[in-house]
């Protein structure tokens, strides 16, 4: 009986040790005490609910084949709300099913595989798990969401969306020899929207800094959906060497997976899709020995370092924070589908004038029919290696004998076409793969030019899509239903606004004067309309108040078909933009309507507030004093920006005295491509500003003024002044001075 007893409490333990045992827990306490208890095989399960300003600290040790494995009581029903983060230190620790939503993590990563200094994550593993919208309050306010340090550590099917304040999204550490050599996995991700940082650190992913950018990582990015990153130019910014990103599916994103620091990193089988969106780049590369081969460009119109393909130049002896030239580089069998032309020894100046040298450009396949020119080049591109490449009959650029013209026969798949060789091409060149070396890629080059999938292309982008991310996650939203009334007085209007908060709200202005005793804010989608053709007196007599109107972030203003007499505004400004430094964006448009006597600042972009776009339509600004649109706050010389996209289109300026618009965008950063401005088809009459000039464009990214009319405007003076300290795009063409002042243009501004 005792041999039986023994025998019975032996398979006891043997099945407890196989099987291990489930802590629920619904407290923080409880959470430590079984953090502290936890053996390999064991669950923490952390009580469905709502979990607010919680820290989760883990490091507790499982094993390969027993992990200890964190998760919610109920998938979907446990979230992390308030000041939260997840900080791992263990080993073989698998945490999933969590949502980080209606919440921030301060100066802190949300998820770092790091509790201190001393103590690291080792093969520790997050899947299943949201982020959303999960930003500190302040725009400026740097912090991670995800921080990678240790070895051996895996993220995977979790989906992050709407990082919104300044940091990288997801970043890989190598700052010992604890965290290098790391071959970290990122699989089966959403990367979902990041709308325009409007600075820079606004990556998705970044793996090292310049200071490690010697140590070898070896992360391996593969299977993700990238949609809609638009934080800044580099989706992937590399700043270490021996990673590896691979069948990633890049959609609609304005930037570009960027070799920026380190070696003989490879970027092969990726899918960029840029669906024709202004900005949509594919690859740049600098650095030594940097693979890329079998990627698929799809309508990436992206320009300059955004290029869907741009090989930049370097600076002599660079630092690890410059620029080191390119060499060793093998860019082969990548097949483009009109995309803008890719762009060699882009950046090349004083100080970056290292062309690219032992580059093997080979086996690669553009169709386009709507480009002028393949590549632009601006330096020596002589020692770029061009061999076995095919190019579609219609370009005319001139091109090295190198690139074959052939009829390409199109492929087309759902929405998609897919450009390939005919069978003859084969003959007519030369086996380039020959030159090179096959040994890092995980799909061999091949003498046919262009990718080694096309029959296989459609069914890999739907498979990452349809595997990316946390499976039926619908995404935090509000209700915006719209509303609309119509107001006689200023008290209608106000409680409209206070009534319809957070909703599409349209107010029809039907009285002839509105006599405000305090400022508006607008936290609503607001259209403010009118159907009289005589003006409607807007006052506040309030004269040092700030603004009359503040639009706060994540919210748009529109007024339309409306004729405002804005005279008895005596604030210092008629609208301003949020001045919390609130994250989200704002929207303005001003439509068929006519301003007169603004002696305030009609438009104010307040510091560190960022407006997605400000459109100005077939409107007439009539008489007044003071700028019309202020956009000059960011003056802290990090490359800081308050508008991505600003359209003055059709308008008629008639006898103001001041700057009509004022934008600014100072500093020498690289990463920041914008604002964007256009000032096309307007009339400028009798206007005058006796200290500046009439337009002010500093530092602005990419402008066009074109077919405007100046008349009587500042005749001794300045119309229009152009300053940079960085390379920027300008147009200037077809506008008419008459009896006006000049325009101060500079080495950026193409008058053709």
């Amino acid at each position: 009986m005792k041999k039986i007893n023994l025998l019975l409490a032996y398979l006891l333990i043997f099945f407890l040790n196989s099987f291990g045992n489930d802590f629920l827990v619904s407290t923080s306490k409880e959470l430590a005490a079984a953090n502290s208890l936890a053996k390999p095989g064991d669950q923490i399960i952390l009580k469905k609910g709502e979990w607010k300003n919680i820290t989760i600290q883990l490091t507790c040790r499982g094993t390969l084949k027993n992990p200890i494995i964190v998760k919610p009581e109920i998938e979907g029903k446990t979230i992390i709300t308030g000041n939260s983060m997840i900080k791992l230190g263990g080993s073989f620790i698998t945490v999933s099913g969590f949502q980080f939503i209606n919440g921030f993590a301060g100066d802190d990563p949300v998820i770092s595989f790091r509790v201190s200094e001393k103590e690291i994550a080792n093969n520790c593993r997050v899947t299943n798990c949201v982020i959303d919208d999960f930003n500190n309050s302040k725009r400026l306010q740097d912090n991670y969401w995800i921080s990678l340090y240790g070895k051996n550590n895996r993220i995977d099917h979790c989906s992050f969306i709407n990082k919104k304040n300044l940091g990288v999204l997801l970043a890989v550490h190598l700052d010992d020899e604890r965290s290098r050599e790391n071959f970290h996995t990122i699989d089966h991700n959403y990367f979902g929207k990041r709308i325009p940082l409007a600075s820079n650190a606004g990556e998705i992913i970044r793996i090292g800094v310049s200071e490690h950018c010697q140590y070898n990582s070896n992360t391996i990015v593969t299977d993700n959906l990238f949609e809609h990153c638009d934080g800044e130019g580099e989706i992937i910014s590399i700043k270490s060497c021996q990673n590896l990103i691979s069948k990633n599916v890049f959609k609609e994103c304005q930037g570009s997976v960027v070799l920026r620091h380190g070696n003989y990193n490879t970027i092969e089988s990726n899918v960029f899709l840029g669906n024709n969106k202004e900005g949509t780049g594919g690859v740049r590369i600098i650095n030594k020995g940097q693979y890329v081969s079998n990627n698929y460009f799809y309508k990436c119109r992206g320009e300059g370092f955004r290029s869907p393909l741009c090989i930049m130049n370097g600076v002599p002896n660079s630092p690890a924070n410059r620029y080191v030239e390119v060499s060793e580089a093998i860019i082969a069998n990548n097949s483009f589908y009109e995309c803008s032309p890719a762009s060699f020894c882009e950046g090349s100046d004083k100080e970056r004038s290292v062309a690219p040298y032992n580059v093997a450009f080979i086996n690669n396949l553009f169709f386009n029919t709507r480009d002028s020119a393949l590549y632009y080049s601006y330096d020596d591109i002589s020692r770029i290696h061009f061999q076995g490449n095919v190019i579609s009959p219609t370009l005319k650029q001139p091109l090295p004998s190198t690139f074959y013209k052939a009829a390409l026969l199109l492929k087309k798949s759902n929405t998609i076409e897919i450009p390939r060789t005919t069978p003859s091409i084969k003959n007519k060149i030369n086996d380039s793969t020959k030159l090179v070396s096959n040994q890092r890629l995980s799909t061999p080059l091949s003498d046919v030019p262009g990718i080694t999938y096309v029959d296989s292309l459609i069914s890999q982008i739907t498979k990452i899509t349809n595997q990316a991310g946390v499976k039926n996650y619908q995404g935090t939203s509000s209700d915006k239903n719209p509303f609309s009334v119509t107001c006689k007085t200023a008290n209608d209007i106000i409680l409209a606004i206070n009534k319809f908060e957070q909703k599409n709200l349209t107010i029809n202005l039907s009285g002839d004067s509105f006599e405000f005793d305090s400022p508006i804010n607008i936290n609503c989608n607001l259209t403010i309309t009118s159907n009289s053709s005589s003006p409607i007196r807007f006052s506040f007599n309030k004269s040092a108040s700030a603004y009359f109107l503040l639009l706060k972030a994540g919210n748009s203003l529109s007024i339309k078909n409306s004729r405002l007499d804005l005279e008895g505004i005596k604030s210092k400004a008629f609208i301003t933009t949020d001045t919390s430094e609130n994250p989200n964006h704002s929207w303005f448009s001003l439509i068929n309507s006519k301003i007169e006597n603004t002696n305030s600042i009609f438009f104010n972009a307040a510091l560190s507030s960022v407006c997605d776009s400000i459109i100005v339509r077939n409107c007439l600004f009539n008489e007044g004093t003071a700028t019309l649109f202020n956009l000059q706050e960011e003056k802290d010389n990090k490359g800081y920006y308050n508008v991505e996209k600003f359209i003055v289109e059709g308008s008629t300026f008639n006898n103001r005295k001041g700057t009509l618009i004022s934008v600014l965008r100072s500093g020498k950063d690289e990463s920041t491509l914008g604002p964007r401005f256009s000032f096309v088809n307007n009339q400028i009459k009798d206007c005058t500003s006796n200290s500046t000039s009439l337009v002010e464009l500093r530092g602005v990214q990419f402008t066009q003024v074109n077919n405007n009319i100046f008349t009587n405007c500042n005749e001794t003076g300045t119309l229009i002044e152009y300053v940079d300290w960085v390379r920027a795009w300008h147009s200037l063409k077809n506008n008419s001075l008459i009896k006006s002042g000049n325009i101060k243009t500079n080495q950026y501004v193409n008058l053709n």
